[in-house]
């Protein structure tokens, strides 16, 4: 692959330059070079050293025109597609390597015009020792040498004025050679760079604190455009060894500049909207915390478009090309008036950043108007798309902080904002950070916890009301973790959920609850085991090979195991977990349905379902509570009636959270089956739970 990209770099730059090397020989070199650049590019840590030594190798070939370093650059730049490694950050890294490139090719030139320029010097010098033995020849020489160099040449004065030009440096300005004797070289020269002329080069010249000088520096055609010159100074002494005058020779090296200008911007601008890309980004964050006040504060918004994958994949990309550069024209002409800097760091997303901010108030307004001009609909041919916008901001002390953890920061109140609702502004919060980092660890360590035996199962009873028999023990699972001690259910199990983790932690519960139910049994204790299941074991799981398993292995009979799910998994999605839950039903396993009266309470539906007991939600039990007014009276009547259409249709009734005498009582008024909570106990332990049976396995319910 590579050396047939070698070949066709090397027949795009004879196109236009001469090579030292023959065709194939310079198709074997350049094979070399792209094999190093391909390995720079994937290489950590990234180093552009790959793109400095082939600017510089393409130099010592002899292709040292500005067009090889250009066509050699645009070239390059497919290079990560053609290895098949294409991605946003191997672009950033070849944008960098083709910089250094252009680097390299510079520095080399400039070495290799220095050594051009040493051997005129020494030609002059041996002309003139030659003119003090034969004027004339010498003269004729010299003049031979100076008319003739391919390079600018000048003779001045140790204060700066020119005695004599050559034809390239009157090109060059742009001026006659007879209109520039006798004027001073700062008359050419910018006047950003007049002060830095006299004190790096005339002023030591003059003293003859020096024999010679090198510098690049701007300077003024006659037209009044501004170039660049790469000059080599020398000071020729008198016969008593005071400076007598200068030769200064240069060369135009504008054109090279401009490549290099045009290759940084390339570097560190987005193609397609002309923002600032992520390298300027951080480039401009690393200048702003180095020049900071000590109490300099800094703020960012991170921005990405709501939607705007639906319209790619739906119109095109092109239509999202054209959404992406008029979202950035609106950013721009909003940001740039306040004198902030925006940037496309990626895809649909942007980044403002406040250098000198003036406070969390200043940019939550840039925000609102950021949202208020991005909303407005787009035209695209026919098309009028709406666009919207989530926003995180953060705004901070630059003391203390580091542009990453800023961009990380930024992002991640980004997600906030889109969790949120989409179309608004979130400001960062620590805590809350904190907290999502705590999760994400938990979530990164489930599995190890799992081989490592760091989950319990805790059992709590659930009591008959009537008789204050132990009827069940639901599983409730906990995660013992070593650092952060023993943490409850609602702390992890949601990312387990989100992760599909929960499949295998559900089937470990499944199997530990029936071990544990059929240790029970065979001590002579009869209450059933109930464990709680996810949507997600009924729809990507298979819940009935699991319980089937569990059963199998552990000899609990089936009515011994009854399955909890909650009332919005079971009748506000997919049909899937019914059928699921039918199947199992069909095994003998006991079905509830947990937290009901909390989502849909379809009672309709409810006659079809596969289940045997309601679990009423606690916010009912909590209505039983004495306390002033008649809402006690309403929720007991709305319980009551629950309770008998439960019984109506052939189901029991267990309460959750029952924590009072008061409570227990009007439930078994109402005809409550069942009831858990604090009143008869907490979660405990297998051996708590071995105590209580071995007791009497029996809770006096005070009736």
């Amino acid at each position: 692959m590579l050396d047939v990209f070698g070949s066709q770099w090397a027949n795009i730059v004879l196109e236009t330059g001469f090579s030292a090397l023959n065709r194939g020989d310079l198709a074997t070199e350049l094979t070399v070079l792209a094999g190093d650049i391909a390995d720079a590019l994937l290489t950590d840590p990234f180093s552009d050293e790959a793109g400095f030594r082939t600017g510089v190798a393409l130099v010592h070939t002899r292709l040292t025109d500005v067009v090889v370093l250009r066509k050699s650059s645009q070239l390059l730049s497919r290079l990560p597609r053609i290895i098949g490694r294409a991605s946003p950050e191997t672009a950033v890294r070849m944008s960098m390597l083709i910089g250094a490139l252009g680097a390299g090719f510079a520095h080399a030139l400039k070495e290799q015009t220095v050594h051009e320029q040493e051997t005129i010097h020494s030609a002059v010098l041996a002309a003139r020792g030659r003119a003090e033995l034969a004027l004339r020849a010498s003269e004729e020489r010299f003049r031979a040498v100076f008319e003739g160099a391919a390079i600018a040449v000048a003779i001045c004065d140790v204060n700066g004025t020119f005695l004599d030009v050559n034809p390239v440096l009157a090109n060059m300005v742009g001026e006659p050679t007879s209109a520039i004797r006798g004027r001073s070289v700062f008359d050419f020269v910018h006047p950003d760079d007049a002060i830095d002329m006299h004190r790096e080069v005339f002023d030591k010249l003059a003293r003859g604190e020096a024999g010679r000088a090198h510098v690049e520096k701007r300077f003024r055609r006659g037209n009044g455009e501004m170039g660049w010159t790469r000059l080599a100074l020398s000071l020729v002494r008198s016969e008593d060894g005071s400076p007598d005058y200068l030769v200064a020779m240069g060369e135009d090296v504008t054109e090279r500049h401009q490549l290099q200008h045009q290759l940084r911007h390339q570097a560190l601008h987005d193609p397609l909207t002309g923002l600032p890309n992520r390298s300027l980004l951080y480039e401009k964050l690393d200048e702003t915390f180095s020049r900071s006040r000590h109490d300099g504060r800094i703020g960012l918004l991170f921005l990405d478009l709501d939607g705007f994958k639906v319209i790619n994949d739906r119109l095109g990309h092109g239509t999202g090309d054209r959404l992406l550069v008029e979202v950035a024209d609106r950013l721009h002409a909003t940001v740039t008036k306040r004198g902030h800097m925006v940037a496309r760091i990626g895809g649909d997303e942007f980044v403002v950043l406040v250098s000198d901010s003036p406070g969390l108030d200043d940019l939550t307004v840039l925000a609102d108007e950021i949202l208020d001009t991005i909303k407005k609909p787009i035209k695209v041919d026919e098309h009028a798309l709406p666009v919207n916008a989530s926003i995180g901001i953060v705004e901070r002390p630059i003391a203390g902080t580091e542009p990453a953890e800023l961009m990380r920061a930024a992002d991640s109140t980004m997600y906030w904002a889109k969790a949120e609702g989409k179309g608004r502004w979130r400001v960062y919060d620590e805590q809350r950070s904190e907290y999502e980092l705590f999760l994400y660890r938990l979530e990164s360590e489930m599995a190890g916890a799992l081989d490592r035996g760091e989950f319990i199962l805790n059992y709590q009873p659930l009591v008959g009301l009537e008789d204050g028999r132990i009827r069940g023990l639901e599983a409730l699972i906990r995660w013992m973790h070593p650092e952060y001690g023993l943490l409850s259910p609602d702390k992890f199990i949601p990312k387990a959920e989100e992760n599909g983790f929960i499949l295998e932690l559900g089937r470990w519960v499944l199997q530990q609850a029936c071990m544990q139910g059929k240790a029970w049994q065979l001590s002579g204790a009869q209450p059933f085991v109930s464990v709680n299941v996810a949507m997600l074991q009924c729809t990507e799981g298979d819940l009935r090979a699991d319980v089937l398993t569990a059963l199998e292995h552990s000899g609990l009979a089936p009515e011994k195991l009854q399955l909890e799910i909650t009332e919005s998994a079971m009748m506000g999605g997919p049909m899937e977990p019914v059928a699921v839950l039918g199947d199992v039903v069909c095994e003998g396993v006991r079905v509830a349905i947990d937290d009901f009266g909390t989502g849909y309470s379809n009672w309709s539906a409810l006659r079809r379902l596969p289940v045997h007991d309601l679990k009423l939600a606690g916010a009912f039990v909590e209505g039983l509570r004495p306390r002033e007014g008649s809402l006690v009276e309403v929720d007991t009547r709305i319980v009551g009636t629950m309770i008998s259409m439960a019984h109506a249709l052939g189901l029991s009734v267990t309460a959750e959270n029952v924590e009072t005498q008061e409570q227990a009582t009007r439930l078994r008024e109402l005809g409550c089956d069942a009831g858990q909570g604090w009143l008869f106990a907490k979660p405990m332990s297998v051996l708590e739970v071995d105590k209580l049976l071995a007791a009497n396995g029996r809770f006096d319910t005070g009736f």
